[in-house]
């Protein structure tokens, strides 16, 4: 299910955000954090490798990165800027550490080689659509916002609240995140994912 690029991309996240969450603090504060990340962004990605596996396609997760800073062709980086590394950071230190930003990693599809004679005949042409990948996108945001329900009906109030923050962060329709995946697949799942989340994040700042 994953291989050895996405497990040292996927752990590089997790340690960033743990470490920023838990700093300035002791290394047992640290390993509560690492733990806690580690099991919310583990639900996210499970759920998106499992709901491809379902539209007979594999996802490959990767590190968010960017590469045009402007509106010229000219005006890009010759390799992808790592957003998702330094941009917990720079919201980190311009908080103070209250906000922390936790949409770090996206993800590449391609069908699996079956698809097309599964579904379309041996030699018909099948891609994935834009609804298919913004579905693959949705069902990790889901699975967080489910977890984050088991979270607090269990008590375990931090790792609800980690959950709805990675939702949240992750439905902004913006670069390559997962809420452009939802927005440009269907503006109707787009609508129906944040509201949920907003409903979430709600009760986060509620403190319900």
């Amino acid at each position: 299910m994953f291989n050895k690029k996405e497990l040292v991309k996927i752990g590089i996240i997790i340690l960033v955000v743990a470490f920023l969450f838990s700093f300035p603090s002791d290394i047992q504060n640290f390993l509560k954090y690492l733990l806690i990340v580690f099991l919310v962004f583990g639900i996210n990605i499970v759920a998106k490798k499992v709901s491809s596996f379902y539209l007979d396609s594999e996802i490959d997760i990767g590190l968010w990165g960017v590469k045009r800073y402007g509106f010229k062709p000219h005006h890009h980086f010759q390799k992808a800027f790592p957003m998702g590394v330094v941009l917990p950071f720079i919201t980190a230190m311009l908080s103070f550490g209250s906000f922390i930003w936790m949409a770090s990693t996206t993800f590449d599809v391609k069908p699996k080689v079956y698809r097309a004679a599964k579904r379309f005949g041996l030699y018909s042409f099948s891609e994935m659509t834009e609804y298919h990948i913004g579905l693959i996108a949705a069902f990790g945001i889901l699975a967080n916002l489910l977890f984050a329900i088991i979270g607090y009906l269990i008590g375990f109030n931090e790792f609800a609240r980690l959950n709805v923050f990675l939702a949240s962060f992750s439905i902004i329709p913006f670069s390559d995140l997962d809420g452009s995946k939802i927005f440009f697949g269907s503006l109707v799942l787009w609508s129906f994912v944040a509201a949920l989340t907003l409903i979430g994040l709600g009760y986060v700042f509620l403190g319900v």
